[in-house]
């Protein structure tokens, strides 16, 4: 994972407004074999929980050779975690799944974990039937890669949901597949969640405005993200979007351990609904050539265009009423200069440009102007327009 950096005072800064937070990462890894490249040791894992405060659901990144020996060394980690890891088993539909849940859940595993784009299959498979009804029978959550490429995922979770009531159904990264009309059918199916897996500002407000705070539950995704990274970008947007201290401790951690616990979801109330949102034309500026620049990075190029496209766009003058934020976002690139500088992300795979977490953050901060800045502790970058 990258270096956390100052984000773990970020979030601590950012909890203190909400006391009482239980942190519980819905959506971390383990794994040394993943074709992306990507790593992450228990080490790892704990020390990232650890500074952010947190506890994790954690379970085998891709393993091209099966799934067995990761789900044992998954559940003994967990074992040797003092409850700061809770492990779920990862299954293959085409590997005896049925028998490997069995086999794991009496081991240990306080879950599943399904991946239909890893392992090539559709959600309505005849091989997890099975499967589904044992998590229904013991009333288990089952964490499904909701990304790109997966034909009528959706459809095929609801139609889970309704035929296995009393399965816990987590669809992973905001459900963006399918969160265009999903959200929508939410009410209707209360073991329907969406893990917060994902780095897109415009998604996860999407989500936070329009989905029901019983049905959100925050995850980092590690080691692709850090639990504080996501943790201070999550809360930002939560509130923002305007939920209640009440619902975002069920979010961040109280309403997935009552699913782990074999308890009925808790209730907080309604979605906030999109008119808590406020989309700045100076600031969607900002945000339009960050996100560009982000779309760069995430295929290996260096963006140094559009990142200075967006450093000009913070241009608003001094006492311009986004001001602050501009600031903030300049500091952070500045920041992510740094970083680079310092070889912050040479462990990370080469096929991402580096310094992309720090540039997500200030496309974060570009649509989340209404919450308190982090406490930079350097003095305000200037955003006065250029003299001539």
């Amino acid at each position: 994972m990258f270096d956390d950096g100052p984000m773990v005072d970020w979030l601590a800064h950012l909890r203190g407004q909400v006391p009482g937070i239980d942190l519980f990462d819905a959506h971390t890894h383990l794994g040394e074999n993943d074709p992306d490249e990507f790593k992450c040791s228990a080490a790892e894992l704990k020390a990232g929980l650890a500074a952010a405060g947190a506890r994790g659901l954690v379970f085998p990144m891709h393993e091209p050779g099966g799934y067995p020996p990761a789900n044992d060394m998954v559940i003994e980690e967990a074992e040797r975690s003092d409850g700061r890891l809770v492990p779920f088993c990862r299954l293959d539909p085409a590997a005896e799944p049925l028998a490997e849940a069995e086999r794991t859940l009496a081991r240990g595993a306080m879950g599943i974990k399904l991946h239909p784009r890893a392992e090539d299959f559709a959600l309505n498979t005849a091989a997890l039937q099975d499967v589904f009804a044992l998590a229904h029978e013991r009333r288990l959550p089952v964490l499904v890669h909701a990304g790109r490429g997966i034909p009528a995922l959706g459809r095929h979770a609801l139609e889970i949901c309704e035929r296995f009531p009393k399965l816990r159904l987590i669809l992973a990264h905001a459900g963006i597949c399918d969160l265009g009309w999903i959200w929508r059918a939410a009410p209707e199916h209360p073991n329907l969640f969406f893990d917060t897996a994902w780095w897109s500002s415009s998604d996860l407000l999407a989500l936070y405005v329009l989905v029901a705070p019983r049905h959100i539950l925050f995850a980092s995704d590690a080691p692709y993200a850090t639990p504080a990274f996501a943790g201070y970008m999550n809360l930002r947007f939560a509130l923002q979007a305007g939920l209640s201290a009440d619902q975002i401790r069920l979010v961040f951690g109280g309403q997935l351990a009552r699913l782990l616990g074999g308890e009925e979801p808790a209730d907080a109330g309604p979605a906030p609904g999109p008119g808590s949102l406020d989309r700045d034309p100076l600031l969607d500026r900002v945000h339009t050539f960050l996100v560009s620049s982000i779309g760069q990075m995430l295929n290996g190029l260096e963006a140094g265009e559009s990142l200075g496209l967006a450093a000009l766009a913070c241009e608003v003058g001094e006492d311009a009423a986004q001001a602050q934020a501009c600031s903030t976002i300049l500091a952070m690139l500045e920041l992510r200069e740094r970083q680079v500088a310092d070889g912050a992300y040479e462990d990370r795979p080469g096929h991402f440009a580096p310094g992309v977490p720090m540039v997500v953050l200030a496309a974060c901060i570009a649509r989340t102007p209404d919450v308190a800045m982090p406490p930079l502790g350097r003095p305000r970058m200037d955003v006065g327009e250029r003299a001539a």
